[in-house]
């Protein structure tokens, strides 16, 4: 189908965008990549009339690796994430999840902010961002503010962000010990059945820290202290990956669609949930 008339507009700044936010309402939204706004808007799910495109505004693009400090503006693109050798070296996990998302032409395209900003409970970004623990900064006629990642996610496509906010960058600690983020989808390019993010770290044969986060199995994503608590102080052993498996399964409220039905689901989840732990803790 064809999206219904809009208004095309092409702010230069932060501000000027805002503004045209402020001005229009409710009639108005802004466009980063595309890839989620587009199609409603071509299926007549979504009535724009006003469509803000933040390709030119500077101020939302680049990455900053500065110490143990990593900054990236709400317009970076997936292929910008991968291709970043700093970024990769502090944030290995980051661009590990970004090679599967889609496909290379989605990637040139797709932004981060995009991905985190819309609340799409299948987006991979999102689940990510909290396993880092990552903070978000907004921008809206009042100024700034940040929320954590973990407090963003309300329900699906609802999020901490007003009407006339802008997600301007996320920003994160580098990480070190092992990492992983596995994810299982019917085809090339496809949303993920389920997925997990895994960070750890060890001391010997212990596991001092860990954090686990799980994507595309609840209307948001879904961090899971009690998951990552459970391999705390534990060899990551069967025994261990198990308790961290059953804690997460307690924490999701997946929903039958063409994906499969919720036992389906679960499984699949408990199945790649312990292969990246395996794969963390080998990395650790």
């Amino acid at each position: 189908m064809i999206p219904s008339a809009f208004e095309y507009h092409r702010p230069g700044d932060v501000s000027s965008a805002v503004g045209l936010l402020q001005k229009y309402g409710d009639e108005a939204r802004v466009i980063a990549g595309g890839h989620s706004l587009i199609p409603m808007m071509k299926l007549r799910m979504a009535d724009i009339g006003h469509l803000v495109d933040l390709q030119n505004v500077e101020e939302l693009k680049g990455i900053s690796v500065s110490g143990n400090s990593v900054t990236i503006g709400a317009m970076v693109t997936q292929a910008e994430l991968i291709a970043h050798g700093g970024l990769a070296n502090a944030v290995p996990l980051l661009r590990e999840a970004a090679l599967q998302i889609a496909d290379p032409q989605v990637r040139y395209v797709g932004t981060v902010g995009g991905n985190v900003a819309n609340g799409d409970p299948g987006n991979d970004m999102p689940g990510l961002m909290q396993c880092l623990n990552a903070t978000f900064t907004l921008v809206g006629p009042d100024g700034s503010r940040e929320v954590a990642a973990r407090d963003f996610y309300q329900s699906a496509y609802v999020t901490d962000r007003a009407d006339d906010e802008i997600l301007t960058r996320i920003a994160f600690n580098a990480v070190s010990g092992g990492y992983a983020y596995e994810k299982q989808k019917r085809k090339i390019g496809d949303y993920a059945t389920a997925a997990a993010a895994v960070l750890l770290t060890r001391a010997g044969e212990k596991v001092v820290t860990a954090s686990i986060a799980m994507t595309n199995l609840s209307d948001t994503p879904v961090w899971s202290e009690a998951s990552g608590g459970a391999l705390v102080g534990t060899d990551c052993g069967h025994d261990a990956v198990m308790a961290a498996v059953a804690a997460m399964l307690n924490d999701i409220d997946p929903q039958q669609d063409n994906r499969g039905p919720i036992e389906f689901k679960r499984h699949v989840a408990g199945v790649i949930l312990a292969r990246a732990i395996a794969r963390a803790w080998a990395r650790a």
